[in-house]
C-alpha cells in the first residue's frame, strides 16, 4: 500500500527534456499569481474569449475551439462518447495509440485495430484497404500524430485526406505531444477533432487540454442520443456561444498562464514555432545517428521528441540519473515494457532551442563517455 511521501519543497531545479511537462517561461509562471476572480464574472468572459479566440488564430483554425480545464486524455474518451454509435477504426503503432483503443473498448465501443510493430507508420493506403473492406461504415477513424512512446509522427494529413472521401466516418486526430510544435492544417485535411494537452507543445503548466471540433462533429454530436457530459462538444460550444465561458469552473490562474503564453506563440508564429522545432529535430536525429540510432522508421520520426535506439548497450537508467545529479537536465527512459532500456527520448518541444538541446547532448556525452 502507498505510504505518504511528504513533499518538502526542498528540490533542486531541472532542466526538463522529458516529452512533457516541458519548460515554462518565467512571465507565464507569474501570470498565474494574479488574485482570485468567480469564474463568472465579467472578467472571466475577457480572459476565456481572449484564449480561444487566440488559439483559432494561432491555428489558422475557422473550426470551433475548446479549452477545458483537462488532460488530452478527456478528449479521447468524450469523442468516442459523442462520435461513435458502435464502430471505430484505430491505428495502433505505440503505447497511447493502444491506450486509445482501450480506452474505446471500456466505453463499449467495436474496434477494430490496425496494427503495426513499435517504430512503424501508420500508412494511409492501409487505412483506405480497411475503409474499403468493411461490411459496414466506421463512425471514426482515429490516428496518434504523435507517437511519443516511440517517437513517431505519423502522416495524418494524408490519412484525413483518405478518410474525408468517406463521409459520414469521422476523422478524430490525437496531438497530444505536438500540437504547438509540428505545423498542421487542420481545416484542409478535413480533421473533425484535433486536440492535445498544453504542458507539452505549448510549454504551458499541466491543466489545461486543448479541442478543435469541426461543425460536422458538433452536428454528429447534436443528432446522438447520448454523449459524453464534461467533454460534450455541444455543451462546451453552446455555453461558449451564449455565455464566453466553460460550463464548469475553470482552473483560472492555468487560463491567465495560457493567455501570457499564448501571446508568445502568436508573436512567433506558427510557421517560425514549426521551423525552431524542424530544426530541433534535425540536430537532435544528427547527433543520435553519430553515436547511436534512431527508433522510428526512416522519414517518420517525430518533430517533438526523438526516440533513440540504444544501439552501444548504455545504461540508459543510470546515465539519466547521472546527467540529472551531475547538469540538473532529465531525459527520458523508453515507454513501454519493452522500450525502457532500448532506447530512451529527449523532449525538444516548447520554448526550447538548438542550443539548448545541444547543452544536453553534450551532457549526455560527457557521462556515457561517448
Amino acid at each position: 500500500m502507498t505510504k505518504k511521501r511528504e513533499y518538502t519543497g526542498d528540490y533542486p531545479d531541472k532542466t526538463l527534456y522529458i516529452p512533457g511537462p516541458t519548460e515554462v517561461r518565467e512571465d507565464v509562471i507569474e501570470a498565474m499569481c494574479e488574485p482570485m476572480f468567480g469564474h463568472r464574472m465579467d472578467r472571466m468572459t475577457d480572459l476565456y474569449t481572449t484564449i480561444v479566440e487566440d488559439t483559432k488564430d494561432f491555428l489558422g483554425t475557422d473550426n470551433d475551439v475548446i479549452v477545458l480545464t483537462a488532460s488530452g486524455t478527456e478528449f479521447w474518451e468524450a469523442s468516442t462518447l459523442n462520435l461513435v454509435d458502435d464502430r471505430m477504426l484505430v491505428p495502433t503503432c505505440g503505447s497511447f495509440s493502444e491506450r486509445h483503443a482501450n480506452v474505446a473498448e471500456r466505453l463499449g465501443k467495436d474496434v477494430d485495430r490496425l496494427e503495426y510493430d513499435w517504430g512503424k507508420a501508420v500508412k494511409p493506403e492501409d487505412v483506405r484497404e480497411a475503409l474499403e473492406a468493411s461490411d459496414a461504415e466506421y463512425d471514426v477513424v482515429t490516428c496518434v500524430m504523435n507517437e511519443s512512446s516511440t517517437g513517431v509522427r505519423n502522416p495524418i494529413e494524408e490519412i484525413g485526406d483518405v478518410v474525408a472521401e468517406y463521409p459520414d466516418t469521422y476523422f478524430v486526430v490525437d496531438a497530444v505531444s505536438a500540437l504547438g510544435g509540428d505545423y498542421i492544417d487542420v481545416d484542409a485535411h478535413d480533421i473533425d477533432v484535433i486536440f492535445a494537452s498544453t504542458q507539452k507543445a505549448f510549454a504551458m503548466p499541466p491543466g489545461l487540454a486543448v479541442c478543435v471540433v469541426s461543425e460536422d462533429a458538433y452536428q454528429r454530436e447534436c443528432e446522438k442520443d447520448s454523449a459524453s457530459w464534461y467533454g460534450g462538444f455541444q455543451r462546451c460550444l453552446d455555453y461558449y456561444d451564449r455565455k464566453g465561458q466553460t460550463h464548469s469552473t475553470p482552473a483560472i490562474p492555468i487560463m491567465l498562464a495560457y493567455r501570457q503564453q499564448m501571446k508568445h506563440m502568436l508573436d512567433e508564429g506558427h510557421d517560425a514555432r514549426d521551423e525552431r522545432h524542424r530544426e530541433m529535430a534535425e540536430y537532435t536525429r544528427e547527433w543520435a545517428r553519430e553515436h547511436f540510432d534512431m527508433f522510428p522508421e526512416a522519414g517518420y520520426e517525430s518533430q517533438t521528441v526523438s526516440c533513440i535506439e540504444n544501439t552501444q548497450g548504455i545504461d540508459v537508467a543510470a546515465t539519466i540519473d547521472a546527467v540529472s545529479e551531475k547538469y540538473d537536465m532529465v531525459f527520458s527512459n523508453g515507454y513501454g515494457s519493452s522500450l525502457g532500456e532500448q532506447t530512451f527520448r529527449i523532449g525538444h518541444m516548447g520554448e526550447h532551442t538548438v542550443e539548448s538541446i545541444e547543452a544536453l547532448t553534450d551532457a549526455i556525452e560527457d557521462v556515457a563517455g561517448l
